[in-house]
């Protein structure tokens, strides 16, 4: 095998939208595949969601939104962050749909994005009624993972300002509103963590109905005992207190396996095995209780292995771990399955 290879299983993904359609009860899903889906493959992800009940995408940046409307050319896609004044004519010649505060530029679809309690972009009220421009009207959830109270106050917020436009689609959930938060769901929710069947509360993601989209898988490239006193890697961060076999996975820092991921576990031949000493750009050791061969699988994630276990160790979210992993086929190899 290659380095490495990651596995995306497009059909868990349609499942993870089928749940979340069902989840919403009558509201719109909307897929977030911004950052090349979560680092899962944004155009195969935005396919497999709108196979799945998605009824639009939304990203962050007029060119993700450009490449996804090569490969999907009558799909709604709806652009989340700042478009720049250079960039409106190509979103209008591409039937896009932009996000902004209080400049509505001409000929485009727009959502005006109410700030409500996030404190980044967004009008802080609206000062006129939408013009024509308009169809969408949205704000951003500051807590929907951790204070359920201070969502409630957005939401009355939003709801507020925007209850004489009913007409327009309104919308302001994310994945953790969508699914436990109904009166967050409005029109529709942008939903993106979830459908990777990843946790948004960094919690065991079958706990609603998720299953995890991504598998990441290596081998042993060497094994080697180390005697009493011996270390393995940068600042001699191991040392063997006895003989010890250790194991060498190809896959650093540089693939997307941080160095904050000393101490984890991946899987060793489907057992359980602790990474040690200094993870580096290349390679990462793993502690063994026997000489396997060369050549033995190594699972890093997948097989219940999660990313949110590895996150929990490396004091992030899952999230920014997804987003991490490197499929460039120079270094690791991708596959898509549809099952």
């Amino acid at each position: 095998m290659v380095r490495s290879e990651v596995t995306i299983d497009l059909g868990a993904l349609g499942r993870n939208a089928r749940t979340l359609v069902r989840a919403l009860d009558g509201a719109e899903l909307w897929a977030v595949v911004k950052a090349d889906g979560y680092g899962h493959g944004a155009v195969d992800c935005a396919t497999a969601a709108l196979a799945g009940g998605a009824s639009a995408v939304c990203v962050a940046t007029v060119a993700e939104a450009l490449e996804l409307r090569r490969a999907l050319p009558i799909t709604r896609i709806v652009v989340m962050g700042p478009a720049a004044a250079h960039e409106v004519a190509a979103a209008r010649d591409a039937s896009l749909e932009l996000v902004v505060g209080d400049d509505v530029p001409e000929g485009v679809r727009v959502h005006v994005k109410l700030d409500t309690g996030m404190g980044r972009w967004g009008a802080a009220e609206l000062v006129e009624a939408p013009g024509r421009e308009v169809v969408g009207l949205m704000t951003h959830l500051a807590t929907a993972d951790t204070d359920i109270e201070f969502v409630r106050v957005q939401v009355e917020r939003f709801n507020e300002a925007t209850s004489p436009y009913a007409h327009l689609t309104r919308h302001a959930a994310n994945s953790a509103a969508a699914l436990r938060l109904p009166n967050a769901r409005l029109d529709a929710a942008r939903c993106g963590i979830a459908l990777y069947g990843l946790s948004p509360f960094g919690e065991d993601a079958s706990v609603d109905g998720l299953e995890p989209v991504l598998q990441w898988e290596s081998e042993l490239a060497l094994v080697k005992l180390l005697r009493a006193g011996e270390s393995t890697g940068y600042r001699r961060a191991f040392v063997a207190v006895r003989d010890t076999w250790i194991g060498i996975v190809p896959v650093g820092y540089a693939d997307g396996f941080r160095r904050d991921l000393t101490g984890t576990d991946v899987l060793v031949d489907g057992e359980r095995r602790r990474v040690v000493g200094v993870v580096s750009m290349d390679a990462f050791a793993v502690e063994l209780d026997h000489e396997p061969a060369r050549g033995t699988p190594v699972t890093i994630v997948g097989d219940g292995l999660t990313l949110e276990e590895h996150a929990r160790v490396a004091g992030t979210i899952n999230y920014e771990l997804a987003c991490g992993i490197r499929t460039d086929p120079r270094r690791a190899g991708r596959v898509v399955v549809d099952a």
